[in-house]
């Protein structure tokens, strides 16, 4: 049981972090749509107006979570018993009062530490935090490794699938007439003696499309490799049309050794595999050996070929660059996920990402499980 004290006087005793991830979350129990970005919004409102007055906190989260006329009930119902006395109004006059909020965590780090003590005429409001909520904006490279193997868990519930498109093959329909189906027309026929009432018609089914995922295993990427592993990982085991790559000084590809539904196992087997990991990186010659050995000849035609890359190359940066058009020539979509890209004031600078910026479709953040959940969205994206 974690404490924290606010007062009407001074709301900055407050880990309003702790205080916005666990009204998030109440409101999503309450059958809400809460995206994460109005979470980060309410926390930013709620750091400028304070939470003194009732007013300015019901309207900041009013103003960032209801987006439905019918959901303003539901809003109003969970504020009131979220924040107790706070939602009936504005302080009062005289002397500030004081309110304890009593966060219980879904897991205390210390299952035999005591509860705090809490004085029966406080006012206290009991609410709750999640540690996954906590973990969902963590950057990996500050991850413990308990929090490692918990994020694995989660990782693994990401799906991963690229967009639908159409095959050559074909599934009965009653919609369209560009393809009759005469047997199924016949066969049907038969039931009312031959005359032809309803015809049978074949559209193209969907399929989704192959994704292709080629994992940087430099040194450089070390602080990251155990998160991302671990997504390819899932992504490998969640559907058939996955190829999975390791890029380090040479290219080896992984997709056999990922197959398997144990992680620890595929993990494992996949580390025995590659023999540069946490090694150097040369995208430009493992990239031109992709090439040339399955991506131009038919392994990356129509794909969703996916890079997982900070950018460092110890290769020539024109090479990369020349190899990125290649592939972009032939995939359907290129996405490039760089773990650094969070950073403060982060601008692609690195040569080898310089370069390669150029024949990417899309660029996006890795450092983060909410992050590999924006990767997966871009995937599945159909693009133009």
């Amino acid at each position: 049981m974690a404490s924290a004290t606010t007062t009407t006087a001074g709301h900055h005793d407050v880990d309003l972090a702790r205080v916005v991830v666990a009204f998030a979350r109440s409101l999503r129990a309450a059958g809400l749509d809460v995206p994460v970005d109005a979470t980060i919004a309410y926390g930013e409102a709620l750091a400028l107006v304070g939470i003194d007055r009732g007013e300015r906190v019901y309207w900041a989260g009013r103003a960032t979570f209801v987006r439905r006329t019918e959901d303003i009930a539901t809003y109003d119902r969970v504020f009131a018993a979220f924040f107790g006395g706070l939602a009936s109004g504005l302080a009062p006059a005289g002397a500030p009062s004081e309110t304890l909020l009593a966060l219980d965590a879904d897991q205390p780090d210390h299952p035999d530490a005591e509860p705090d003590a809490v004085d029966p005429d406080d006012d206290v409001v009991s609410v709750r935090f999640s540690r996954v909520e906590v973990l969902r904006e963590r950057d990996f490279a500050d991850y413990s490794d308990a929090e490692h193997d918990e994020a694995r868990r989660l990782i693994a519930a990401i799906a991963v699938a690229g967009p639908f498109r159409s095959s050559r093959r074909l599934e009965p329909t009653r919609r369209s007439r560009r393809h009759p189906d005469l047997r199924r027309s016949v066969r049907d026929s038969l039931r009312t003696d031959g005359e032809l009432i309803r015809r049978g018609s074949r559209r193209r089914s969907l399929r989704h499309r192959r994704v292709v995922l080629l994992l940087d295993v430099s040194g450089s990427m070390e602080p990251y490799a155990r998160a991302l592993i671990g997504f390819v990982h899932a992504a490998a085991v969640a559907r058939g049309r996955v190829e999975t790559f390791a890029l380090g000084t040479r290219l080896t590809r992984i997709t056999r050794e990922l197959a398997t539904r144990d992680p620890d196992a595929a993990l494992a087997a996949a580390a025995d595999r590659v023999a540069d990991w946490a090694g150097g990186t040369r995208l430009g010659e493992t990239l031109r050996t992709f090439n040339d050995e399955w991506g131009v000849r038919g392994m990356a035609r129509g794909a969703v070929v996916v890079v997982l890359s900070d950018g460092w190359d110890r290769g020539a940066p024109d090479q990369l660059g020349e190899e990125m058009a290649r592939l972009a020539r032939v995939a359907h979509r290129v996405v490039w996920v760089n773990p650094l890209k969070a950073s403060p004031g982060y601008v692609p600078l690195a040569q080898g990402m310089a370069a390669a910026l150029p024949h990417v479709d899309e660029f996006v953040e890795g450092h983060s499980l909410a992050a590999l959940e924006r990767v997966a969205a871009a995937i599945a994206r159909e693009g133009t």
